[in-house]
């Protein structure tokens, strides 16, 4: 390695060493919490959530059962008792 090199070489090692030191400093300090005997977390209490209203179903212009019928009976006259034709043919 050339001589010229050694003091960037020195200032990334020292870098890099305070930035381990700093980071495992605060390591745990944030997620530690102390607790008496007194203050014991509350189990089996779940907070109440809201439920969002079911949006209307708009059935709109759908036929009903026995206009389905009625339609397949007239539509599948005649054809081969397959498919949606099923029960329908004659």
């Amino acid at each position: 390695m050339n001589t010229r090199h050694w003091p960037s070489t020195w200032a990334c090692a020292g870098l890099s060493i305070g930035l381990l030191i700093a980071a495992t400093n605060t390591w745990g300090v944030e997620t530690f919490t102390a607790t008496t005997g007194a203050e014991k977390p509350v189990k089996g209490k779940k907070p109440k959530t809201a439920k969002s209203p079911k949006p209307p179903s708009d059935k709109g212009s759908a036929e009903g059962r026995s206009e389905r019928d009625k339609r397949m009976l007239r539509e599948c006259r005649g054809r081969p008792n397959a498919g949606a034709c099923e029960g329908y043919a004659s």
